[in-house]
């Protein structure tokens, strides 16, 4: 599968939004990523669906949306409606994870299941075939700007294999920490989307400057 960039926008400068993203898109990114947190799943409050439905009236690009929410099930509706491409929820939100994930695809989403960095691989091992993409966090969420766990890294292999497994395209997207560092160390692991927040808007070199290093990375 192509190698994806997904800028996430959660340290974007939001009183001037459409520039950024327009300066991201014209760089090359390939998806908007929305990290969604509800302050107690997480400790931290981000943005809701209303921020989903400006970013797709901003930007043609696809979108995926992360739901670091307690209740994902009640906001899947909404987050659709917003026009969102790819919802993804965690593993460790939801005893009823086949029901959630049925309910993404119900809505004419595709699914993703992620993984926090204590969370072992085995735990997505009955949902594989009802998802298109496997998250897996390389730091704790709930804020921007926090160092790359790479012990992670193992894990990333492992869920490649089970991915190969599978025969069919999902991807394997890694999130958190992500820069022109850690970057080549994601891919040799096996991961091929790549959320990239503080590094591109956040990154001295600019944001146009910042997106096409990365996508050097992704092509070496």
């Amino acid at each position: 599968m192509k190698k994806i960039i997904n800028a996430s926008i959660l340290n974007a400068d939001f009183s001037n939004l459409k520039d950024a993203l327009d300066q991201a898109t014209a760089a090359g990114i390939d998806w908007i990523h929305l990290d969604i947190m509800d302050g107690h799943f997480v400790p931290n409050i981000s943005m809701g669906p209303d921020i989903a439905q400006l970013c797709r009236q901003l930007t043609p690009l696809p979108m995926d949306a992360h739901l670091m929410i307690s209740n994902p099930n009640d906001f899947i509706p909404r987050f659709a409606e917003a026009g969102v491409n790819l919802i993804s929820v965690h593993i460790e939100t939801d005893a009823h994870i086949h029901r959630t994930l049925k309910n993404i695809k119900d809505h004419g989403c595709k699914a993703g299941i992620v993984l926090n960095p204590g969370t072992p691989a085995s735990s997505i091992e009955a949902v594989m075939d009802m998802i298109d993409l496997v998250l897996v966090m390389s730091v704790n969420p709930g804020f921007g700007g926090q160092k790359f766990i790479f012990p992670v890294l193992s894990k990333i292999q492992q869920i490649r294999k089970m991915i190969d497994l599978q025969k069919r395209d999902i991807y394997l997207q890694v999130d958190g920490g992500v820069d022109a560092t850690t970057l080549p160390q994601a891919i040799q692991a096996g991961a091929d989307s790549f959320v990239v927040g503080s590094a591109i808007f956040r990154n001295p070199v600019g944001i146009t400057q910042a997106v096409r290093q990365l996508k050097l990375l992704l092509d070496s």
